[in-house]
C-alpha cells in the first residue's frame, strides 16, 4: 500500500482493514470527494470545515453539528418516513415479529415490482458505489443463513453459494463457507435464493410461541462473529432491522434509478 500522508497532505487510492489512521490529524487538507465505507469514526471531530454536499449514512448516536445534537431529530425523521422501525422497536411476543415479517414482506414485493419494470440492467447497476438491488437481495439471504438458519435452527453450514456477506468479510473466510463472492447470478437464480431463505424465515414464525424467543441459541452466525449466547427474539430482531434498513436504501436507490 503506497501511501503518504502528513499535516498538510492526503494521498489517493484505497486503504483495507487498517488501523494506521487512528487518532491522526489531518489539517488544511483537500479531501474533497472522500468516501468512507464501513468505517469506525467514534470520536471523529471536523473543526472549521466546509461540509456542502456531505452525506452520511451508518449507525449515528451522539452527532452534533454546529453544536447542537441532531441524532434525535434524524432517527425521529427516519421514522416518520418508515415507520416499520417504530413497528420493530414495539415487538412484544411472537405475533409482533409474525405481523413484523409481514410488513417486511409486503415492502420488499412493492420494490421487486419496482426494480421489474424498470430495464433489465438497472437490477444490476450501482448507484453511487452502493450494492445493486440484485446485490441486496443475495446480501439479505446471507443474513438468512446467519441470524435464522445458523443461529436458530442450528445449522452448521447453511450458507447459500451466492450469498453475500457484509463488505468487510474476509473473503477467505466467505470461501470456507461456500460463498463464491465472484458469483454473477441471474436475476432468477437471485429471487428463487431469496424466495427459498424467506421460506425459512416463514418455517420459523409459524411455529414461533412466547417461550421461544427467550431460547438461547449458542451457535455464532458465522464464524468471525463474538462467541456469544443469544436469545431467538434477538436473532430475529436482527434479520429483521436488516430487511427494513436494506429496503430503505433499496428504495432510495431505486428512486434515482426510476428518475433516469
Amino acid at each position: 500500500m503506497a501511501a503518504q500522508f502528513g499535516p498538510h497532505r492526503w494521498s489517493a487510492g484505497a486503504h483495507r482493514d487498517t488501523a494506521r489512521f487512528r487518532g491522526t490529524r489531518v489539517e488544511v487538507a483537500d479531501l474533497t470527494g472522500v468516501t468512507l465505507v464501513d468505517c469506525d469514526l467514534t470520536g471523529v471531530k471536523v473543526v472549521d470545515s466546509w461540509l456542502v454536499g456531505v452525506d452520511l449514512s451508518g449507525h449515528v448516536d451522539g452527532l452534533r453539528v454546529n453544536g447542537v445534537d441532531v441524532t434525535s431529530f434524524v432517527a425521529a425523521e427516519l421514522d416518520r418516513r418508515h415507520p416499520e422501525r417504530v413497528q420493530l422497536r414495539e415487538i412484544q411476543d411472537a405475533d409482533g415479529f409474525r405481523a413484523m415479517a409481514d410488513t417486511v414482506s409486503g415492502l420488499w414485493s412493492a420494490a421487486v415490482a419496482r426494480v421489474e419494470a424498470l430495464p433489465e440492467p438497472a437490477r444490476d447497476e450501482r448507484v453511487d458505489g452502493e450494492w445493486s438491488f440484485a446485490e441486496t437481495l443475495r446480501h439479505l439471504v446471507f443474513i438468512t443463513d446467519s441470524w435464522a438458519s445458523r443461529t436458530i435452527l442450528d445449522e452448521e453450514l447453511p450458507y447459500h453459494r451466492i450469498g453475500l456477506p457484509q463488505t468487510a468479510y474476509a473473503a477467505a473466510d466467505a470461501a470456507a463457507l461456500g460463498i463464491d463472492l465472484t458469483a454473477e447470478p441471474t436475476w432468477a437464480e437471485v429471487l428463487a435464493a431469496r424466495a427459498d431463505r424467506l421460506a425459512v424465515l416463514a418455517g420459523i414464525l409459524n411455529g414461533l410461541t412466547d417461550a421461544d424467543l427467550g431460547r438461547p441459541c449458542t451457535r455464532p452466525p458465522a464464524p468471525g462473529y463474538p462467541d456469544e449466547v443469544r436469545a431467538v427474539a434477538e436473532c430475529l430482531a436482527v434479520v429483521l432491522e436488516e430487511e427494513i434498513e436494506h429496503y430503505r436504501f433499496a428504495a432510495r436507490d431505486l428512486s434515482v434509478l426510476e428518475s433516469r
